[in-house]
């Protein structure tokens, strides 16, 4: 057998790039004020004031952190990731110091941050021209490709890994990176990883791993995210996104076989924020977007990506499926409020309520279609069952008084109590109903309906279940 020739531009060694490289990559330590309790032992006891006097309270300790960044300008313009300069907690960052590969330390100035996309700028003022690197092109970034990440966690040197790009666009929420091999450990945060000419098509952000180390799966910034945000930053730039002001879910495959719909294709709309751009718009609870902006929307290019990085108040097309039929709306972009604000709202449903005031409910009347089918046995609403589950009285469905635990329902969470609005989009006012629906799906061949469910003090959500 022949030995296998390496393909062109497989490098034999490192070196001479990583040469190149390392004197523009740094730590960055920084000094911080925690907020720790006192520790006292016998706090809350008669014993609180002869150990210890106030005990219990809390008080402050000295803490510190490490990461690494990378020189961007000759006159020392530094780009970490922001999670590396914020202090823990209720904690205070006193003081920021980068060293670099010659082992000398400047106090930085903390010139920009951005908490949504984990990025920051720095300045030090080092009296000399420093060594630096460029952004490159992270969307010529194909899978397969090499890539070495280099790194100053320690202040003792730099290190270097390689390996290869393993995914592009992996998205979350309205993030997007890129996954590489290359061991990124901790301490790496803020660092660069390069291309095999040098540039910086990424910005090391996270590892994914059960025990802290490296398992060969990390995730970075891409470049052509960074890049502008950066530039802003260092103009002292405010940073705004796009925002709907909805709630969305993946059109999975259950979901796709409850509608008829393409798999890995578009996001099913499960709640609207009043007075956002999406209700303006006229963007419905049950649309699947398909379309944004000329965009296919897919786990690859999501909607929470697209449009977080559409402009505030640019007018875009936005392309859904509503019962069947495609249809085009027209939103004005708004702007996405700070990670406060969102923490605030309470689009997605909590956890279950477990407070059940459904025990006096009718029981079943014997096994009918949705209980075969769905593993449900559910009844017609009443005001005297609302009440009981606490909900407003004129609340108009089927609600649950038996769940299957063996059937997808019940694997999904559905729970006796809960009240089905909607079955594929239809309304279900009566047993005979939701069994039409049932019906209707097996003789198209489908997989699972679309069920719309409210819960108590919940807003109410799309979920599909699965037929047997």
């Amino acid at each position: 057998m022949e030995a296998m020739v390496p393909r062109a531009g497989a490098p034999a060694s490192f070196a001479e790039l990583t040469q190149q490289l390392q004197p523009a990559v740094v730590n960055i330590a920084t000094r911080q004020r925690v907020r720790v309790a006192n520790g006292n032992p016998f706090a809350g006891t008669p014993f609180e004031d002869l150990f210890g006097g106030g005990g219990g309270g809390a008080t402050t300790r000295e803490a510190q952190s490490l990461g690494s960044g990378f020189i961007i300008s000759a006159d020392g313009y530094v780009v970490t990731n922001n999670h590396v300069i914020t202090a823990d907690g209720q904690g205070e960052v006193q003081s920021i110091t980068v060293t670099l590969s010659d082992g000398s330390e400047h106090t930085a100035r903390l010139i920009g941050r951005d908490a949504q996309s984990d990025l920051a700028v720095l300045k030090i003022d080092a009296g000399k021209t420093l060594p630096f690197v460029k952004f490159g092109n992270s969307e010529a970034a194909r899978v397969g490709d090499w890539v070495i990440a280099i790194g100053n966690p320690f202040g003792l040197g730099g290190t270097v890994t390689s390996g290869i790009v393993s995914a592009v666009h992996r998205s979350s929420g309205a993030s997007r990176y890129i996954q590489t091999d290359a061991s990124i450990n901790r301490g790496n945060s803020g660092g660069p990883l390069f291309d095999m000419k040098g540039n910086v098509i990424g910005i090391n952000n996270a590892i994914f791993s059960p025990t802290g180390g490296n398992v060969g799966i990390g995730f970075a910034i891409p470049a052509d995210i960074a890049s502008p945000i950066v530039d802003k930053l260092m103009r002292g730039q405010a940073i705004e996104r796009g925002y709907l002001g909805v709630q969305i879910v993946p059109v999975t495959e259950d979901v796709a076989d409850s509608l008829g719909l393409a798999r890995n294709r578009g996001e099913l709309v499960q709640t609207v924020q009043p007075g956002q751009a999406a209700a303006s718009a006229g963007l419905q609870p049950g649309d699947v977007v398909v379309k944004v902006d000329g965009q296919e929307v897919s786990p690859d290019n999501t909607l929470s990506f697209i449009v977080a990085n559409t402009a505030p108040g640019k007018r875009i097309p936005i392309e859904v499926i509503r019962n069947g039929k495609r249809m085009t709306l027209t939103a004005t972009v708004g702007k996405r409020p700070s990670e406060e604000e969102l923490a605030k709202q309470t689009f997605a449903p909590g956890t279950p309520d477990q407070d059940d005031r459904f025990n006096r409910a009718p029981e079943k009347q014997g096994e009918g279609l949705a209980e075969r089918a769905l593993g449900l046995s559910v009844l017609p609403m009443t005001p005297q069952i609302a009440g009981q589950i606490g909900l407003p009285a004129d609340t108009r469905g089927l609600v649950i008084s038996v769940v299957d635990g063996s059937s997808d329902a019940g694997a999904k969470g559905l729970q006796r109590g809960d009240v089905i609005l909607s079955a594929n989009y239809r309304d279900v006012l009566t047993v005979a109903d939701l069994e039409a629906i049932i019906r209707s799906a097996k003789a198209e061949n489908r997989a699972a309906v679309l069920l719309r469910v409210q819960r108590r003090g919940q807003p109410a959500a799309y979920l599909p279940v699965r037929l047997r």
